[in-house]
């Protein structure tokens, strides 16, 4: 990568960093999958999300579970077990001195066909493991503008959102919606006409001093979801899983989003309507206990 590329990066030191393809680390510019790779013939594929800080991965334990649970739902070969998975985290992390404000991006793929096609019996070599780590820090820094999609979140009819598969066209047209509206992410609905999620984060309100949050039906059932929703419940709040309308969505106390990406992110507006307090009381004491559940847990890295 020149200078000259390096420059648009979000953060140029990115340019340079190793990423583990397949069991090899190679340079940003070699760190490529076959175009019969499952992944480019049909987004067949499975990830994870995850953050460091200070010298630990947060959630580790709670990923790798849920990436294996997915490419198991998935019918994947030649799963690697967990602590090829790890060590191919650490190797890469290593490699690229990162031990804080990191994120990485674990995928792994059904791995290369024999030739084109949809079918899964033409995957003949196993899976491939990308190991992709970046200089990144939250995604969103400050309060955030929402729309309502027209695209829905599937039903587990049609697909389970418990599998965190890489096939994300309902998310990405969402998120097209929202990037011509001007907003930073769109609010997505189940077929029922229900809050599922925005198109890369969790939701919860707060209404009278209860903490809310969709049914993990249509929605990802998130990892910091579930972390916010424990910490909430041992602070004492009153925390409920439920059908939640756009109407008290509009009225809520406090809006926020939940995810790897961007922790705990405040709403300040929801189609043109403001939100009561952004962040309000309750955001803020569970951003609070977040930052320090993060710092007080997690994987240690290697010396």
């Amino acid at each position: 990568m020149t200078n000259t590329d390096a420059a648009i990066l979000p953060d140029p030191r990115n340019a340079d960093i190793l990423v583990h393809v397949g069991g090899e680390l190679k340079p940003r510019a070699d760190a490529k999958v076959s175009v019969f790779d499952s992944s480019v013939q049909g987004g067949d594929a499975v990830w994870e999300g995850l953050r460091v800080y200070d010298g630990k991965i947060a959630e580790l334990d709670a990923h790798l579970r849920r990436l294996d649970a997915s490419a198991r739902a998935m019918a994947f070969t030649d799963i690697p077990d967990t602590a090829q998975v790890r060590n191919a985290i650490f190797e890469t992390l290593k490699a690229n001195g990162m031990r804080d404000g990191a994120h990485i991006r674990l995928t792994l793929t059904r791995g290369e066909k024999v030739t084109s096609g949809m079918n899964p019996r033409w995957n003949r070599s196993g899976s491939c493991l990308i190991v992709l780590a970046e200089w990144k820090p939250p995604i969103y820094p400050q309060p955030i503008r929402l729309i309502t999609s027209a695209i829905r979140r599937n039903t587990p009819q049609c697909l389970d959102s418990k599998i965190h598969h890489n096939n994300l066209i309902n998310n990405i047209l969402a998120c097209i919606e929202a990037n011509v509206a001007g907003v930073d992410s769109a609010l997505m609905l189940d077929i029922a006409g229900f809050v599922s999620e925005t198109n890369d984060t969790n939701v919860f309100l707060v209404r009278d001093g209860q903490l809310l949050t969709p049914h993990a039906d249509a929605c990802l059932p998130g990892i910091t979801r579930a972390v916010v929703l424990r910490l909430g419940r041992e602070a004492g709040l009153d925390c409920a899983e439920r059908n939640i309308s756009l109407t008290e969505i509009y009225t809520a106390d406090e809006v926020f989003t939940t995810g790897t990406m961007g922790e705990l992110t405040p709403v300040l507006e929801i189609d043109g309507r403001a939100t009561a307090s952004a962040p309000g009381p309750i955001t803020r004491q569970l951003q609070a206990l977040y930052a320090a559940h993060v710092a007080a847990s997690g994987t240690p890295l290697p010396l």
